[in-house]
């Protein structure tokens, strides 16, 4: 009997060391992965802020762009992208759709002066584009059209402004910044009419939810086949190949990024466009 109740005894002193200790090693783990991710994060901005210099500098606006930093490694370490899966944007399309009221003519009788999209019916505003966004647009153009011109292709390169009825309908006019056309039947009075072989648009305050959102969701289902997002501020280019994968390939300012329609013959040396014009990021 008396052996019996010193086993009990054991049984129970065990198993209230084991209530005990669990907790506290729980909070232990919890607390060692919490240092591990701050360290982690704060490595990774510091190694971010070393490479200034190659082109991965955030710039003026340094403290956001160190936010933004930390934000991104940790959606990193959660197996998440900062850069938005092709499916994941059309499934959510497809729950948001809108059926705007207005059409290609309402969107003509606009005055000239006034830049809008019309997309699904929705008309939205364009503001007027920053300097380094023009720049972005103007060289990025440039190597394109020099490109056909010097290998006589059968494509045309265009920069905004120029009017994309994409869905073929009188509800969506869109106008990319720069855009690859190989079929040039599809130019008709002085529209796009169709899907583009190539969009490319660069990033702004206003426009980037709508760009990496909406738009990525309807240049994919027109049948566009690359999609590049230059991003000036964090500095990167994300590439959409619609053909070949659900996410994109994303390159830094430090990069050559080769065009996939061209087989990646043509590229966009993008760490000698930024050493070009890093002195806009001073003024900005």
């Amino acid at each position: 009997m008396v052996k019996m109740k010193n086993n009990q005894t054991e049984q129970n002193i065990q198993r209230n060391m084991e209530k005990n200790i669990e907790p506290y090693i729980k909070q232990n783990i919890e607390q060692n992965i919490e240092q591990n991710i701050e360290q982690s994060i704060e490595q990774n901005i510091k190694q971010k802020l070393e490479q200034k210099d190659k082109g991965y500098s955030f710039g003026p606006q340094g403290a956001d762009m160190v936010a933004e930093a930390a934000e991104e490694y940790v959606l990193s370490q959660k197996g998440e992208s900062f850069a938005r899966l092709v499916s994941d944007v059309l499934a959510e399309y497809a729950m948001t759709r809108q059926h705007g009221k207005y059409t290609l003519e309402d969107y003509l009788a606009l005055p000239d002066d006034q830049r809008v999209e019309l997309i699904d019916g929705v008309i939205y505003d364009m503001a007027g584009p920053h300097y380094l966004h023009q720049s972005f647009v103007g060289t990025v153009y440039r190597i394109f059209a020099n490109y056909i011109e010097d290998n006589h292709g059968p494509c045309e390169a265009f920069v905004s402004p120029i009017d994309v009825q994409l869905d073929c309908d009188d509800k969506t006019v869109v106008q990319p910044d720069v855009l690859i056309l190989c079929d040039l039947k599809k130019l008709r009075n002085g529209r796009v009419f169709g899907a583009p072989d190539q969009v490319v648009e660069v990033l702004s305050p206003g426009t980037s939810k709508r760009d990496q959102g909406l738009k990525l969701a309807k240049y994919k289902l027109a049948g566009v086949r690359e999609y590049w997002l230059i991003d000036p501020r964090r500095k990167r280019v994300l590439v959409y190949e619609f053909e070949k994968r659900d996410s994109a390939m994303i390159y830094g300012f430090a990069d050559t990024v080769p065009v996939g329609i061209y087989d990646g013959v043509c590229a966009v040396d993008f760490a000698r466009i930024y050493d070009r014009i890093r002195f806009m990021y001073e003024t900005v």
